[in-house]
């Protein structure tokens, strides 16, 4: 059993890939930890000292090397499905799930996270919001090309999470 998660920044990814990981009995990795990991660098490091079509290189090579693991739940960086054939490359290895959110609550989630995110750090929430929307214009053509779409909201408790993950645990196992 192979899942990727997908979609924007803050989405859940890498929350609920967790949880889900743990409750199938299947191995987590988020992408962006696997190349920090792998480089011995940060992302962020990556973009501003290579520039980002170094870093989307990386990260393309990075997806080909996790997804051939067996029985494994990836989260994928928000921009990961949009490069090279990334997301038709993912729909045919795994199950993939777009965790749909409004950008409103994108924004709760990435002022909640408390992570550094270079692209939007330094934002006030009204430029977040742009910005998030903005993204969501280019970035969704890719996600929509997803196997499955569960809608998500902010997400403040565990109920939620176990919710969340009982649902794409249904549409993945189908």
């Amino acid at each position: 059993m192979k899942i990727i998660l997908i979609g924007y920044m803050g989405a859940g990814k890498t929350t609920l890939g967790k949880v889900l990981a743990k409750q199938m009995g299947l191995r987590f990795c988020d992408l962006d930890w696997y190349i920090e990991e792998k480089s011995g660098t940060t992302i962020s490091q990556i973009f501003m000292q290579k520039g980002e079509a170094v870093f989307r290189k990386k990260e393309q090579q990075a997806l080909h090397e996790v997804i051939g693991t067996d029985d494994i739940v990836l989260a994928v960086g928000g921009g990961t499905p949009c490069f090279y054939d990334n997301i038709d490359f993912m729909n045919q290895q795994a199950h993939t799930v777009y965790l749909k959110a409004t950008s409103e609550t994108l924004k709760a989630h990435i002022k909640m996270g408390g992570a550094k995110r270079p692209l939007v750090d330094g934002k006030t929430d009204e430029e977040l919001i742009r910005y998030i929307e903005e993204s969501l214009k280019e970035r969704e053509p890719y996600y929509l090309k997803a196997q499955h779409v569960l809608e998500i909201d902010t997400i403040t408790r565990q109920e939620q999470i176990d919710q969340y993950v009982k649902d794409i645990e249904l549409r993945v196992k189908g």
